[in-house]
């Protein structure tokens, strides 16, 4: 548990009260990264203040009114979710930059222009959602952003999600330094080494991938990978 003296405050304002909560530090850095956690964990004091550096607390009534619970993880979660963390300035404008780059991501894996059946440039998915007027939400969950972000798209763009089979065929002598690439985009679920000594594979990816993986693949085996659209 954090010392009383590092942790920071989120603050919610409702139903005529401040509700705050002392937190770890660390949590700005899991938000910023996107990641699931137990905010218990990460609480300074198992408690929820009306003014923390005052170590005041509110009416046990408001709190009812204003959460519907007292447990306090579920008032934790609501004021983490719906209200402000201390941070800095600096601190919130890296943490959405971070957090947009992160649906531009996505969206450039793993949708594709259905007209063209290729991936859409990140430039192009980000410059579409600045004309939409897309905005992060810091404390929304990814998929979340990731579902507003594609209904905002589909009007401006042709856009949808799709994922492809490929058979990738490599050199047995290759197998080994690719292995890693292979397992960091998708579950390869049918294999077979061939007499000649050569492996076939196939397996399931974003379709927007598909380009990034063999790229991959042609640059470690020096040209003699083989990625291949299986149609079934």
């Amino acid at each position: 548990m954090v010392n009383l003296d590092d942790a920071i405050t989120a603050r919610l304002e409702s139903h005529g009260e401040t509700f705050e909560i002392l937190l770890d530090p660390k949590v700005v850095d899991l938000i910023k990264a996107g990641k699931q956690f137990d905010i218990v964990e990460y609480m300074a004091v198992e408690d929820v203040f009306k003014n923390a550096s005052k170590g005041t607390r509110p009416p046990e009534d408001k709190v009812k009114e204003a959460f519907g619970t007292t447990e306090i993880a579920d008032i934790a979660r609501r004021i983490l979710e719906k209200g402000e963390v201390q941070m800095t300035a600096e601190q919130r404008k890296e943490m959405l930059e971070a957090k947009r780059h992160q649906v531009v991501a996505y969206i450039a894996a793993n949708a594709i222009n259905p007209q063209t059946h290729t991936p859409h440039p990140p430039s192009r998915i980000e410059m579409a959602l600045e004309e939409a007027k897309f905005h992060v939400d810091l404390f929304k969950p990814l998929d979340k952003e990731i579902e507003e972000a594609m209904k905002l798209l589909r009007p401006l763009i042709p856009i949808r999600f799709e994922r492809s089979r490929i058979a990738i065929k490599l050199k047995g002598t290759d197998y080994g330094r690719c292995y890693d690439d292979l397992i960091s985009y998708g579950i390869v679920d049918r294999e077979v080494w061939t007499p000649e000594g050569d492996w076939i594979g196939s397996m399931e990816i974003p379709a927007g991938v598909i380009t990034e993986l063999t790229e991959k693949l042609k640059h470690k085996t020096r040209g003699s990978a083989s990625v291949k659209l299986v149609n079934e």
